[in-house]
Formats: structure tokens, sequence, C-alpha cells
């Protein structure tokens, strides 16, 4: 199932991405250790990742036997010396913050075994930073989750200035195995290459509501029922040959004339962030969530993207969707001390 280079894995974190992150391994059949500072949460994390692994099997995501055999390969520890150094591979998924996360590196590259694959889920921190107080920096990369790791299948592996080439392409192949789909990015820059896509479109959102060409609202319904739809199989430059450089060179040197390009967050973002609209957590941002159910938006969104790749022909963990299962009975905690 995976390359033989990865038989165990250590994931640190227990929040939003880490039990998700654990699951896709042990999908692909990798010993995945999720560890934590205490038992109550890393077992809270190990059980999160079998909700997950009973949501992939209940939607046709995952065999019953896959699921099973995955949740046998999930565990969860406080061991953290123990569980690095017999890691072939540690994936951290920590808060972003550059002094703990090179710290951190820097004690697993004491702990790891000399062919450990070190990697980080950051979404904009350097991973050459990450690694600089590293012995090993070439076996230290990131891999970016999308979040929810258990659906979104893309990875971004960004490669640092001193990572090995060999290792991007291991990680790759193990990530495939894994059901996923991964990218490399070759350049370690802000914003890797998702985010880089996606803050250039929201800062043009920003700017056509501050200018008052749209309102909030047909912003987002133009990006859901217009170019956002298609996206998922016809990609930026799938459409840009189908339709004709040459007509779409002359378009963009009209638009682009009008676009938002300073180097910098619009200010119209900056002036919400000092009123306090933080968005759901402050009850209101560029809605009112006061009237809008945030849980209900996720929710949507998370069976959207089942029933993606439910009705779509790609491979989830190395299963072909559709093939419906009942769930299995639920499984004794793994605790690996």
């Amino acid at each position: 199932m995976q390359p033989d280079r990865f038989a165990n894995a250590a994931v640190i974190g227990t929040g939003m991405m880490g039990p998700g992150i654990a699951l896709t391994l042990a999908l692909g059949g990798v010993r995945a250790t999720i560890l934590s500072r205490n038992r109550e949460n890393a077992l809270q994390g190990l059980e999160k990742a079998w909700a997950q692994t009973r949501l992939l099997e209940e939607n046709g995501l995952a065999s019953a036997d896959r699921a099973a055999r995955a949740r046998d390969l999930l565990g969860a520890s406080t061991a953290f010396d123990e569980t690095v150094a017999r890691a072939d591979l540690v994936i951290e998924s920590a808060p972003e913050d550059m002094a703990f996360k090179q710290e951190l590196f820097a004690r697993m590259d004491g702990l790891s075994g000399p062919d450990a694959v070190l990697a980080s889920n950051t979404s904009g921190l350097s991973i050459t930073a990450i690694a600089s107080a590293c012995r090993h920096p070439e076996r230290v990369l990131t891999t970016h989750f999308w979040n929810p790791p258990h659906l979104m299948p893309l990875v971004e592996i960004v490669l640092g200035e001193r990572t090995s080439p060999e290792t991007g392409g291991a990680v790759r192949d193990l990530l495939s195995a894994c059901g996923k789909t991964p990218v490399v990015v070759k350049k370690d820059r802000p914003g890797q290459l998702g985010n880089r896509l996606q803050m250039a479109l929201v800062r043009e959102a920003v700017n056509i509501v501050a200018e008052g060409i749209a309102s909030v609202e047909d912003v987002d319904l133009a990006a859901k029922n217009g170019f956002g739809l298609r996206l998922p199989v016809y990609g930026i430059f799938e459409h840009q040959d189908m339709v004709g450089l040459d007509m779409c060179l002359a378009i963009i040197d009209y638009v682009a004339r009008d676009l938002n390009n300073e180097p910098k967050a619009p200010e119209f973002y900056h002036r919400m962030v000092a009123r306090g609209e933080l968005g759901v957590k402050t009850g209101k941002g560029f809605y009112d969530w006061s009237q809008k159910d945030a849980a209900a938006v996720r929710a949507l969104r998370d069976r959207f993207v089942l029933e993606f790749l439910q009705k779509w022909p790609r491979v989830i963990a190395g299963e072909k969707k559709g093939e419906r299962v009942e769930p299995s009975d639920k499984p004794e905690l793994r605790w690996n001390p």
C-alpha cells in the first residue's frame, strides 16, 4: 500500500487538522500515532479520527475492511520522545508560531532516525525558516493539508531551500498512496500555492465590496454559481487555453488596470478588524452571524464535498467511490504508552 519507507508516523496536534491527517496516513496503511501533551486530549483526537473514519465508511469513501484496518493502525500517546524516535514520518500541526516550530523541529531533528522525514502542516510560515535550526534540513518540508483534511483531496508539499528532491518525491508518493492529490511547490514563498491564488481572489472580492460594485452576498453568489462551480473539473489554465490566449491577453490587459494591485490588505479590511468585526467569533464580519448559522454553513460545505467525492471517479484512500458499506462496531481505543 504505502511506500516501504514509511511504516510508522507521528502526528502532533489534536485540534482541527491533526486527527484527519493521522486518519489519512492510516487509510494509506501507515501506523499513525496522534501526539498530545496530555492523555485526555490525545484520546479526544483519536476519537475525532474514528468519527471521521465512520463518516467516510458510511458514505462509501472507504470500504469496511479499509476503515477497520485504519482504526487498528491509529493510536494516541503523550510519549513524545519515544514516538518521534521510532517514526519514519512526523507531521506537526500546531499553532502558527515560528519560534515554537523552530524549537520543536530542532528537538525532533535530534530525536528522529537519520532517514525520518519531518513535516509541518503550516499554511503560511516558511519551512526554510522552520528548518533553520535543524542539522538535517534536507529531510524537512511542508505538507499543507486543506481543511477538513479527511475530506479535501489537496495536500501542498512545499520544499524548503535545502529540502532534497528525493524527500519531496517520497512524500508525494506516500500521499498519493493515501488517496490524496499532492502538488509540489518548488519554491518556499509566502502563501505556498493554493493560498496565493485564494488571497488574490479575496483581495479583489473585498475591493469590489469596498468600491460599491456589488454586495457581499452577490460576490459570494457569483463565485459559487459562476467560475467556482466549474473549477473542480475545469482548471484555470485549461480555461485560458480553451478560450484562446489572444482573447484572454486582451481581457487581462484591459481589466488589470482597474484591479486592486496594492501590496497590502485592503483598507476596508483593516477598518472592519479595527471595529472588532472579526466574523463568526464576534458575531459580525462581512455577514451578520446573528442572522446566519455558521454550523449550517460548515455542514453544507462538508456535505457538498462528500457528495462530490462520491459521484466523481477519483480514488479516495485506494477505494472506488460509490461503494456503499454498513458502519462497523466501535473498536477499542488504542493507547500507545
